[in-house]
């Protein structure tokens, strides 16, 4: 079943038990997957994307990766590489506060992708970041376990699933 966000806003807008978070209108849509939701698992790093691919190896089935890159856009903190392993091993979507690359590439993986844009150079490798905390942008926080459900309309976070 394909969610709308437009759908689930109008739904869930006076049910006092579900607070819906919706992140502010600044994401470029990449993959094939242009629907995707599932349960947040966060990253949260600058420049440097070696826990992005850490994450990505294992199985993402259900879930959504939500990096915060502090809005960098001096590099790309996803490319096609770690958009195959994405792909691989079934995470339902990535979302980057950020950049990345390869972006013609990642369009034709079964994977949906949100980034702030896309820049030609790698990021570092020096394994530095947090994994699993609450990370704010876009006037949302994303807290691992909680759910997110992204469309064309945009991009909505709850505390639980809601469907």
């Amino acid at each position: 079943m394909l969610l709308k966000t437009a759908d689930l806003c109008d739904q869930f807008e006076n049910v006092p038990d579900v607070s819906l978070q919706i992140v502010a209108p600044m994401f470029k849509c990449f993959g094939k997957k242009r629907t995707f939701s599932g349960k947040i698992v966060t990253l949260k790093i600058f420049e440097d994307n070696s826990l992005v691919r850490e994450a990505l190896t294992e199985s993402g089935s259900g879930q959504v990766l939500v990096v915060d890159g502090d809005g960098s856009l001096r590099c790309a903190l996803l490319g096609d590489q770690l958009g195959l392993l994405a792909e691989k091993n079934n995470w339902q979507g990535v979302i980057i506060y950020g950049c990345l690359r390869d972006s013609a590439d990642i369009d034709q993986l079964d994977i949906g992708v949100r980034a702030l844009g896309t820049h030609p150079k790698k990021s570092v490798k020096k394994g530095a970041g947090e994994k699993n905390i609450a990370v704010t942008f876009g006037g949302v926080t994303f807290t691992p376990g909680h759910w997110l459900c992204a469309d064309a309309d945009g991009i909505i976070v709850a505390a639980r699933a809601l469907v």
